[in-house]
């Protein structure tokens, strides 16, 4: 009886320490073009300049720009659509962010332009992982909360593993044509776990950012404020007040075992068991996106897919912490029933 408790107490505790542990500290946010999130942490939490921004801050608090880059779902495994409500997608349902979900047109933008174009999201805790960027619908309108229907139906670039420069994931993609303001979206779904990040940046094309008017902005006639991305000093300023870990700008995460990658190739810096650089010393060229088309809402992927192509089919398993804790238990659970039988050995003696 009383090894069968043992084996009962031990094996309920450790598989209650598996559920209950937090994601690991990846973490990032699009910097080229600029997300709403890094604009206004970039602005500064406690007195942004732009109305968008100190609205965004009454909404949510600066505590979540400190955490600029933290718009995630520990558990999404490709379940994107399902996960994230429409009207929600900047936040990610997250209600620590909602002030970047305020429908409004005077949010700090980038400039675009059709065509071939260098992405950056800034990674402050490396990963393995797939990036997809959806771009909003020709008649998108900024003053209406953004539904997933806003967004074109697939990506316009999508990319596995890109490489790193100075901190920033670093990859090329082909921008369809369109005009006047617009929202890109990203996902970032890991493929050495179910997180995932999302940004949504607001850009207009056919004029810089901050000359042209912004339709529908508070104030008419007002430009569209250009958006600018946290500097190194302002990350690295902000890491006191941040609730997230940084991760070391570039470092591999211990935790998980992830290194950064060399740029254009998608593969591990270091070899197996040695320690990747924080900063690359060279700059390879960005890589360019993978073929294939992913869908925000595509199924977790099975143990083992490892296609690469999709977004969904990164080769990661979302089964794969469950089945650590699972081995751990069987672990301890052999080990109680060792302990038992010596026991009862002992007592026969």
């Amino acid at each position: 009886m009383t090894s069968r408790r043992t084996v009962t107490v031990l094996t309920t505790a450790l598989v209650l320490s598996g559920l209950a542990a937090g994601p690991a500290s990846a973490h990032g946010s699009m910097s080229d073009p600029v997300s709403r999130v890094s604009a206004c942490y970039a602005e500064g939490p406690e007195a942004p300049r732009s109305a968008a921004c100190r609205a965004a801050v009454a909404a949510s608090g600066a505590q979540a720009f400190y955490d600029w880059n933290a718009v995630n779902i520990a558990a999404a495994a490709g379940q994107h659509r399902r996960l994230i409500p429409d009207g929600r997608l900047c936040s990610a349902g997250n209600d620590k962010y909602r002030g970047l979900d305020l429908a409004r047109a005077d949010w700090p933008a980038s400039s675009m332009k059709p065509g071939p174009h260098t992405f950056r999201y800034r990674g402050t805790a490396p990963h393995r992982g797939s990036f997809a960027l959806y771009v909003t619908k020709d008649g998108y309108d900024p003053t209406k909360p953004l539904k997933w229907s806003d967004l074109e139906e697939t990506p316009f670039a999508t990319v596995t593993d890109p490489g790193m420069e100075n901190g920033d994931y670093v990859f090329r993609g082909t921008v369809p044509k369109k005009s006047g303001r617009h929202l890109i979206y990203s996902i970032w779904q890991r493929s050495d776990s179910p997180e995932a990040f999302y940004t949504c940046s607001d850009v207009v094309f056919g004029q810089e950012a901050g000359d042209a008017p912004a339709p529908g902005a508070s104030a008419p006639g007002a430009p569209a404020p250009s958006a600018s991305a946290p500097t190194d000093e302002q990350v690295e300023a902000g890491e006191d007040r941040s609730s997230v870990e940084h991760g070391g700008h570039g470092d591999g995460d211990a935790a998980t075992g992830a290194e950064a990658t060399t740029a254009g190739t998608g593969a591990t810096a270091a070899g197996a068991g040695a320690a990747a650089p924080a900063r690359p010393a060279t700059t390879a060229p960005a890589q360019e996106p993978a073929s294939g088309a992913a869908t925000p809402d595509a199924p977790a992927p099975a143990a083992g897919s490892g296609s690469g192509a999709e977004l969904a089919e990164t080769g990661g398993d979302a089964t794969a912490p469950y089945l650590a804790v699972g081995g751990a238990a069987v672990l301890a659970l052999g080990a109680a029933v060792l302990f038992g039988t010596a026991r009862r050995r002992r007592a026969r003696g």
